[in-house]
């Protein structure tokens, strides 16, 4: 499909910000191809802050494009369904419809406009295939993607992979302060997944309020932007699914509302609404709280 050459002028300005901006712009032809497809190429030397800002206008124009794509996907494979043509060429991303974990690098597939790039294989996991684990996945869990004649799994190797292996917008920062911190954020996943669901098996919430204030500290430190590091990043991505689902049930079963007195998360919980790539992924609020309260509240 042809290109189109488009012109973009974007303000030496925080993207968000409704102030008027100022008059430092740096002009650069854009050129969009289907889908996300996207080539920006300055027309003099960019300062540094300048070619940050040239990096956040490829992400974003990269999520308003994908918003209009609307991805047809395929039914779940079962112990009755036929495998794939595994190591043919074909990059492949093995995911569940209802596994956070799974949904981490499916966001980043969305994010990186890689809809054609990777091909989703969803996976029932209440009756998964014997050929997964015999013929693709030895571990038999998903995530795990199939790409150059290996598959590789657990989500947060697997979000990293994805973004330095496949084109598209850059999802982590160049900044090594930033980027001390995402490690440190993402090392911390684990604990607050923890920490929040020992609430969901006791009358109180300590446990899940320690580990959101937490988070809206995380959310404090950078003031260039709504999302962890500032700018949306891997980081939001590793934790938008649980959220996404601790949110709804907490609400639910405990009365217990994360945002009051935490308007930085309250505020990322806005701007992360918005994210048409995390939105595709997304389940009914209804079954997310259902499924916990199976899980954790059937004696």
């Amino acid at each position: 499909m042809a290109a189109f050459n488009l012109t973009c002028n974007y303000y030496h300005h925080h993207f968000q910000s409704h102030s008027p901006p100022s008059t430092n712009i740096a002009s650069v032809p854009i050129l969009l191809s289907y889908r996300n497809h996207i080539s920006i190429s300055p027309t003099h030397p960019l300062t540094i802050h300048q070619k940050k800002l040239h990096n956040n206008l490829l992400l974003v124009l990269a999520t308003s494009m994908a918003a209009s794509v609307q991805e047809d996907l395929p039914p779940a494979l079962d112990s009755t369904s036929e495998p794939p043509s595994v190591f043919d060429g074909t990059t492949r991303l093995y995911i569940s419809y209802t596994c956070p974990y799974a949904q981490r690098v499916w966001i980043t597939r969305n994010c990186k406009g890689l809809q054609e790039k990777i091909k989703l294989v969803p996976i029932d996991l209440k009756n998964r295939p014997d050929w997964y684990k015999g013929k693709v996945y030895p571990a038999n869990k998903v995530p795990a993607l199939e790409h150059n004649n290996e598959v590789k799994g657990e989500s947060l190797d697997l979000i990293k992979y994805i973004d330095a292996n496949f084109e598209g917008p850059s999802l982590y920062p160049d900044d090594t302060i930033k980027q001390e911190f995402g490690e440190e954020l993402l090392s911390y996943t684990d604990t607050f997944y923890k920490s929040v669901t020992t609430s969901f098996k006791g009358d109180g919430v300590d446990d899940a309020a320690a580990a959101f204030d937490y988070i809206e500290k995380a959310l404090s430190k950078f003031d260039d932007g709504p999302f962890f590091l500032g700018q949306f990043s891997l980081v939001d991505i590793a934790y938008a699914p649980f959220i996404e689902r601790f949110q709804p049930y907490l609400l639910d079963a405990k009365n217990y509302d994360i945002k009051v007195g935490r308007p930085k998360l309250a505020a990322w919980i806005e701007e992360m609404n918005k994210n048409d790539d995390f939105n595709q992924t997304r389940r009914d609020p209804k079954e997310l709280v259902e499924s916990y309260r199976k899980r954790y509240l059937s004696t």
